[in-house]
């Protein structure tokens, strides 16, 4: 189940999220961010730096809510580093936390107590060339799919919230509902592999808690403190904090001569790895946590508007005033709980079987990217490979695309405009604020008999008129389509031109149509003269059928009298 993604349609290809990710475990297709669940490590630092919050993380907060609402009870386990994320008083927290329904308010760090008794004693049996610390999902995700030959070292153990939850379950029942809160979106992910056991029932976030409380409308500040209702020891409640495992087994390590080393920050955590990898670390017992600061630089704590530090304070302020509560309100039975409780777990090899690129594949796609040269390749980092190459290699498996390459598409880009402006046969100029000239093309040139060189950082009005462009400036409305004649160069231009707002610049797009006028003037000519040519047809062929009409009516009179003539003759009147 992947539970959490980039939503769809919000990407704005800054590859902010694929810079962030060390792994590379972010597939973009269609120019659309994508998370690959079987590469991902689950830490959830590529969500929270995406500007666009284009983020879509599965909740249990619905779930939640339904369960309290029917009268279950629900019991909390809370991270010991939630004093970091909240802006108020440790117990006006747990009052909100009873106010929304929950019975019960344990802290993780009883769990913790447990995991370090496990490591004690793990560590007292086993004799391993290096130990790595498994509390931190992400750090296991990391070990098993990208370290596989390290995870013997992996100390098999359940983390601090799985422990919690095995004697929660113990101490109020099976059917009792548990809820994780914590910084944490990878225990999420941890949660749904012990679903089987229903250890933990549902996960949520200190982000999601909050969202709760003010969507109830609870006024924290209003609310009497409250206490949680079971303590840990010190030693459990040090875990979010850097070096806090180590100090928990520090007799352990001391007898067996191993170093303790704390390592946070998904970078450092690879280079410690590597190290180990290759066999420079030996006798060595490595307590590792992706997040950078531990626990309190976690993903959900990022967003809260405190620095790290003083968030780091709020935590270690809080553990000193847990260890002034009195020993005898510690109870014991949890301790003895946790010794019949099962804490094992296994960890394995998860990593990918990739296929080997071959070297003209690779070739093929540099040149593609327009990486024809070992010049050509920048290796900025900008599309969030370290190397082109690196791109090349991401694209040949499939998780990246050719046009990811941001110095590509502009080279790419300004080719095309290049082409555009230069060849036009348009008159195109960019102006600044001041109608200075900034670029004019060839066309321009030529018909102004001026050079860009020369011209470039001068007054357009040392060419022509500069009042519609000066009316454009300031009025911000566009002249589209106006004709000006311009004697002195021999033109006639249909002129549009815009102002761009967001560069403070004026475009001129501007059309020479003389030899339009020109055949039209001919034309017009050409009609006068044939409007003039039928008119005197007309009139000659009036004159002759004027003249034809007059030839017409003496000839049928004298017609008339002759055969009147010949009548009388046949009729015998006529006795001449």
């Amino acid at each position: 189940m992947n539970y959490m993604n980039f939503s769809n349609a919000s990407c704005k290809n800054c590859y902010k999220c694929l810079r962030s990710c060390p792994v590379k475990a972010i597939r973009f297709k269609n120019q659309q961010a994508e998370i690959v669940e079987e590469r991902c490590i689950g830490c959830g630092h590529c969500l929270e730096v995406c500007p666009q919050n284009a983020r879509e993380i599965v909740s249990d907060l619905e779930k939640v809510k339904k369960l309290i609402a029917s009268g279950e009870r629900g019991i909390v386990s809370i991270a010991p580093s939630f004093p970091g994320y909240f802006n108020t008083k440790e117990g006006k927290i747990v009052a909100a936390l009873k106010k929304l329904g929950f019975s019960i308010i344990e802290e993780t760090a009883i769990g913790a107590e447990a995991v370090s008794d496990f490591y004690r004693e793990y560590v007292e049996n086993n004799k391993l060339q290096n130990y790595i610390t498994t509390c931190c999902p992400s750090a296991n995700y990391l070990v098993e799919k990208y370290f596989s030959e390290l995870v013997p070292y992996m100390i098999p153990a359940v983390s601090p919230m799985i422990a919690h939850g095995k004697i929660l379950k113990n101490v109020y029942g099976k059917d009792s509902f548990v809820v994780f809160i914590g910084p944490c979106v990878a225990k999420k992910i941890e949660a749904e592999g012990f679903k089987n056991t229903e250890v933990i029932d549902a996960v949520l976030t200190f982000e999601e808690i909050n969202e709760w409380i003010l969507e109830s409308k609870i006024d924290i500040e209003t609310l009497k403190e409250e206490d949680i209702n079971k303590s840990a020891y010190r030693r459990g409640q040090s875990y979010p904090v850097g070096g806090g495992i180590i100090h928990a087994v520090k007799d352990e390590l001391e007898e067996k001569q191993l170093e303790g080393i704390s390592v946070s920050g998904t970078e450092d955590c690879i280079n410690i790895l590597k190290s180990m990898k290759k066999g420079t670390l030996k006798s060595v017992f490595l307590e590792i946590s992706v997040c950078k600061g531990s626990c309190i630089g976690g993903p959900d704590m990022i967003n809260n508007d405190q620095d790290y530090y003083e968030k780091l304070q709020k935590v270690k302020d809080y553990i000193k005033r847990r260890e002034s509560i009195s020993e005898d309100k510690k109870d014991d039975k949890f301790k003895a709980l946790s010794k019949n409780l099962n804490l094992n777990r296994s960890f394995r090899d998860k990593s990918m079987k990739i296929a080997t690129v071959h070297e003209e594949e690779i070739r093929k796609i540099m040149k593609e990217m327009g990486k024809v040269e070992p010049k050509d390749e920048l290796n900025c980092g900008v599309c969030g490979y370290n190397t082109c190459r690196e791109k090349a290699e991401a694209i040949y498996e499939g998780m990246a695309e050719t046009d990811m390459c941001l110095h590509f598409m502009r080279n790419k880009a300004e080719r095309l405009t290049n082409v555009i402006f230069e060849n036009t046969a348009s008159i195109v100029m960019l102006l600044d604020e001041e109608l200075n000239i900034k670029e004019i093309n060839p066309a321009a040139q030529e018909i102004f008999m001026v050079k860009a060189e020369n011209i470039k950082g001068k007054p357009l009005s040392r060419l022509i008129n500069d009042e519609d462009f000066r009316i454009v400036k300031e009025t911000g409305q566009s002249i589209i389509g106006k004709k000006v004649d311009y004697p002195q160069y021999n033109a006639v231009f249909i002129e549009n031109i815009v102002y761009l707002s967001k560069q403070n610049l004026v475009l001129a797009s501007m059309i020479n149509i003389m030899e339009a006028e020109k055949n039209r003037e001919e034309l017009v000519r050409v009609k006068e003269n044939t409007l003039n040519a039928a008119q005197e047809v007309i009139e000659k062929q009036m004159r002759v059928a004027q003249e034809i009409a007059g030839l017409l009516g003496e000839t049928t009179a004298e017609t008339k009298v002759i055969l009147n003539k010949l009548r009388k003759v046949v009729a015998g009147e006529d006795k001449h």
